[in-house]
């Protein structure tokens, strides 16, 4: 039987056309984002968010959707990627905020965080999104958990009027910085449910990531919802909860 292809590795050609829109008078950054863990049961969300000048960066030809990667490859990349990188930042909102905020207020805090993780040199003049929807710069957001009725939403500071968001479906399996991203998301979402799964051994976190495998299930049917699982989902029925 032949080998299975390859998938085409990613390349610059989405970043530069970017950058050349935004940046007629100068060299831009161009800032790759994605998300993991949108539809686990249990565990953050997480957002990547790597920037580069694509007129000067290399081609980097492991790096695919984090999602094609064998485990030990993904975190080999990890520092590769970050030196490749002009800036990166990765992003978390946790499951009770993805409960108070739903999982698109969520996202965008998490790509806040990000953001917010990038030295302000480093911060990109546009933002490659992967999706086709802009939930980095969707506003009016509802208070976090615990603000009190009345609560002013969270406060970002990610500008979306000064750094416009450019969404672009199958952008992880297409563009380079996006396919870079998910692989920092991914490694350290990863790396947290490993953590959760030591101190929560009953749910198979290191294995399953907080997706809603049979054996997670029945698990939470078994021993009930924990304070990492998304209490607003529907996590088993019936529904236990500790």
């Amino acid at each position: 039987m032949a080998a299975r292809p390859r998938t085409p590795a990613p390349t610059l050609q989405t970043e530069l056309e970017l950058a050349a829109s935004v940046g007629a008078d100068r060299r831009a950054l161009i800032g790759g984002c994605d998300e993991v863990g949108r539809g686990a049961l249990a565990g953050p969300v997480s957002v990547g968010l790597v920037v580069i000048d694509p007129a000067d960066a290399e081609l980097l030809e492991d790096v695919r959707d984090s999602k094609l990667l064998k485990v030990a490859t993904r975190e080999a990349l990890v520092p590769v990627i970050r030196d490749w990188a002009a800036g990166w930042g990765v992003g978390h909102a946790a499951a009770d905020e993805i409960d108070a905020l739903g999982i698109v207020g969520a996202l965008r805090l998490a790509g806040n965080r990000a953001w917010a993780d990038l030295a302000a040199p480093a911060r990109p003049h546009a933002v490659l999104l992967d999706g086709n929807h802009d939930w980095l710069s969707a506003p009016g957001q509802p208070a976090l958990p615990g603000a009190g009725a009345g609560a002013a939403s969270p406060s970002y500071p990610f500008d979306a009027s000064g750094t416009p968001v450019s969404t672009r479906i199958k952008g992880d399996l297409q563009c380079l910085s996006v396919a870079a991203a998910s692989i920092l998301a991914k490694v350290e979402r990863d790396t947290l449910m490993a953590t959760y799964d030591e101190l929560e051994p009953h749910y198979g976190w290191a294995i399953n990531k907080g997706y809603g495998t049979a054996s997670h299930r029945q698990a939470i049917g078994e021993h009930g919802a924990t304070d990492y699982h998304r209490r607003s989902w529907r996590l088993t029925t019936p529904a236990a909860t500790r």
